[in-house]
């Protein structure tokens, strides 16, 4: 007869090998990030860049397979549940697309433009913000 120990080690594997045990343990923390949230207020409301900039995190964490931590964003942050059209970010960040350029997250065209970009000398002047970002290879 197998012990509770056995039964508890052979239940978190066979969860583990279907993949199921991370996915209650995100559930878990959204769950915990949501009645904490309850007893703290209301939160404030989600600004339009936040809504784009979380939906990019997420589209990132999605293609990676890292769906516990899109879960806890989503829950975390307010984020509506069902993802935004890419076309609908694509259009709000005024980015055009190409075939190749619709295979992974926007996150990495947005990346891999301005680390490619040699406009003004290999910086980017950030509107609203006092900081420019320097390109590889070039110093401040």
């Amino acid at each position: 007869m197998a012990t509770v120990s056995e039964l508890k080690n052979a239940v978190r594997e066979t969860l583990e090998s279907r993949g199921v045990l991370g996915q209650l343990k995100a559930r878990i923390r959204a769950e915990v990030f949501s009645a904490l949230d309850e007893h703290r207020g209301a939160r404030p409301s989600l600004s339009h860049e936040n809504l784009l900039i979380n939906e990019l995190i997420r589209e990132y964490l999605e293609f990676n397979k890292y769906r516990n931590t899109a879960s806890v964003l989503t829950a975390e942050s307010g984020q509506p549940e069902t993802p935004l059209d890419r076309q609908f970010l694509a259009t709000e960040l005024r980015v055009s697309e190409d075939a190749s350029s619709k295979t992974v997250p926007l996150l990495y065209g947005l990346v891999s433009h301005f680390l490619n970009s040699s406009d003004n000398r290999g910086k980017v002047l950030l509107r609203g913000a006092a900081v420019s970002v320097s390109a590889p290879g070039h110093d401040s």
